[in-house]
């Protein structure tokens, strides 16, 4: 298994040292999943982390309506799952889903839990990386509530640009809290 773009991304992210990154990258684990493919269920508490090789995933959440909200993508190269679930090992309240087929390394809650017992600076990844998940959150927030859907189209565009070959318009759509319909039209008028 090559682990060099999952080194390279800590890396660029936050420099741990080479004894730090052999015994995290030792935890992570090769795992695939096919298109559509459910990890996790709301009701279920996420065990895994995840390291987005290959593919695209999201989070949703279900309501029992039937109505449902697409909270966030996941593709390569980016850390991901249910983290709320993840890190307080509590039952998730969302969905995780692959929309086509995916390639992961993931590690379990125990494991890093113990990793960030033996090293402070995995510990102090982990806390600069919920920081970061915790800020997007938050700008995402103010997206939401006062954006207009151009903006908010727009918004993403400039976050995310590729995302519109990535991701099945219809959860962008979602994604973004605007019907499928305003999407194309935003899609057909708006610059890119």
């Amino acid at each position: 298994m090559d682990y060099t773009l999952f080194r390279k991304t800590i890396s660029s992210f936050y420099p741990l040292k080479e004894n730090e990154l052999d015994a995290l990258q030792q935890k992570f684990n090769f795992f695939e999943a096919g298109r559509k493919q459910i990890l996790l269920e709301a009701g279920e508490t996420e065990q895994y982390l995840y390291f987005v090789l290959s593919g695209i995933q999201r989070v949703y959440y279900w309501d029992e309506n039937h109505k449902e909200a697409t909270i966030v993508f996941m593709y390569s190269p980016s850390f991901g799952g249910v983290l709320d679930s993840f890190l307080l090992q509590i039952p998730s309240r969302y969905f995780l889903e692959t929309l086509t087929p995916s390639t992961f390394l993931r590690i379990h809650s125990n494991d890093l839990h113990l990793l960030q017992q033996t090293y402070p600076a995995i510990q102090q990844f982990v806390h600069l990386g919920l920081i970061h998940a915790f800020k997007g959150v938050l700008e995402r927030l103010v997206e939401l509530q006062v954006y207009s859907s151009e903006d908010k189209f727009k918004a993403l565009l400039q976050r995310s640009p590729h995302i519109l070959n990535l991701v099945p318009h219809k959860y962008l759509a979602n994604y973004l809290g605007i019907d499928p319909t305003n999407f194309s039209k935003l899609l057909n008028s708006v610059a890119i």
